[in-house]
């Protein structure tokens, strides 16, 4: 049984710092394409809104992040309406890239 537990636990730590890992690549990705010059990666907090109050972001901005996800990831959205879960913040566009990527 703590054999299973340890190897849970490494897993979870495994796929942590892969998490963290995609996050700040991520975050590279978005002031990149959305040209963010005054911006760096540890400025933007996973959890922080991308829209509104947050990053700032307005709708051109999600068109360029939809552009960046077929073209790094193969991802394409099938329905605009999920762009509202999706782009909610970096921590929830990278979990969405991870289970959708085809890339």
């Amino acid at each position: 049984m703590r054999v299973y537990y340890l190897e849970k636990k490494c897993t979870f730590a495994s796929k942590f710092f892969l998490m963290s890992d995609s996050n700040l690549k991520l975050k590279q990705e978005i002031i990149e394409v959305l040209n963010l010059e005054e911006v760096t990666p540890e400025q933007i907090d996973d959890e922080a809104p991308l829209f509104g109050d947050g990053l700032g972001l307005d709708s051109i901005d999600a068109l360029e992040l939809i552009v960046l996800m077929e073209k790094n990831y193969g991802i394409k959205l099938k329905d605009a309406s999920q762009g509202r879960e999706i782009f909610k913040s970096v921590r929830t566009l990278a979990e969405y890239i991870a289970a959708n990527r085809t890339k």
